[in-house]
């Protein structure tokens, strides 16, 4: 049963593949996201494919998927729903918003007002909505994928740091190679659009309870602690060679997304346990958005994601 669902996952990202050229890593990421139920946050440039690459493996995955485009005039109701009075029946209905479904494309998130992050994000922690005085429960899987240009800030509400901290990875999406762009002239319409669902959710349940049974050495969850410590200024696991990059490390949460990513990773490989390189493949899209790196550093252009894996490779 193992091998023919891990069968199907290789079958979907491969049918993907054929149809999103050149973002390999983004659709990696979309899949390892909705089996350990963690929400991505893409930063890219327009027209490389992000949202056709969500809808795609929503289709290959028999997902539902809703897309909002994020506005400075989009109100929290225009997300989660509303109380609506009907005057016919003498009582209030609710009107479910986008957000219920089981994945969601935040097209552009850091152009919506605070308050709508907020929303969108709290519903992102507690898997739940509340309209009016009920509680709603999203379905499971229930996975965000944001988007962010990283050109073109004017106007727009950054995500703070505490909120940056609720996604499992940040994805930096990269223009296509030659090769990969030359076939993107070859692709047409109809084989976009026509996707045959390869996987259920029942499936994606599943490899998720096989994924959470792949074991993880106490040598491999010391080395995740030492990892995210070492990210920290005054931890003892902290190098002097950062001293002045670094104004703030990773939190817990990027220990937890470490184990559950090289879990994934272990899964990929076809091994039941964790090895080190597994670790290391999610280093820069775990602890690079997590980091706060000092002004200095920021107008020397480092990154922080390169610092990340640097400070990995030093400790393992």
């Amino acid at each position: 049963m193992e091998n023919n669902l891990r069968e199907k996952l290789n079958e979907v990202l491969t049918s993907a593949k054929q149809v999103i050229y050149g973002q390999d890593d983004l659709l990696d990421s979309i899949i390892a996201a909705l089996v350990c139920e963690g929400h991505l946050l893409i930063e890219g440039m327009p027209g490389l494919g992000k949202t056709l690459s969500v809808a795609t493996m929503s289709k290959l995955c028999d997902l539902a998927f809703k897309r909002v485009q994020f506005t400075p005039d989009l109100l929290p109701s225009d997300l989660i729903g509303t109380m609506v009075y009907s005057q016919k029946n003498e009582q209030f209905t609710t009107k479910f918003g986008p957000i219920f479904t089981q994945l969601l494309l935040a097209d552009e998130i850091n152009r919506s007002p605070a308050k709508v992050q907020s929303a969108l994000l709290e519903a992102m922690a507690e898997k739940q909505v509340t309209i009016g005085d009920n509680t709603h429960k999203l379905s499971s899987p229930f996975v965000v994928l944001a988007t962010q240009n990283p050109i073109e800030q004017e106007g727009t509400y950054p995500l703070p740091e505490a909120q940056l901290d609720r996604f499992m990875m940040k994805v930096a999406v990269e223009y296509p190679d030659f090769e990969a762009e030359k076939n993107i002239l070859n692709l047409d319409d109809k084989k976009k659009l026509n996707h045959e669902a390869l996987m259920t959710t029942d499936d994606i349940l599943e490899i998720r309870d096989e994924v959470e049974n792949i074991y993880v050495d106490e040598k491999i969850k010391n080395l995740i602690v030492r990892i995210v410590r070492g990210t920290r200024p005054g931890d003892e696991y902290f190098s002097p060679e950062y001293e002045g990059l670094i104004q703030a490390g990773a939190s817990p949460r990027a220990t937890i997304w470490l184990q559950k990513l090289g879990r994934f990773m272990a899964y990929l490989a076809q091994r039941d346990y964790v090895s080190p390189d597994d670790i290391m493949k999610v280093i820069p899209g775990v602890l690079g958005h997590r980091m706060i790196l000092t002004y200095e550093a920021s107008i020397d252009n480092i990154n922080a994601r390169d610092v990340a894996l640097k400070i990995a490779r030093n400790l393992v």
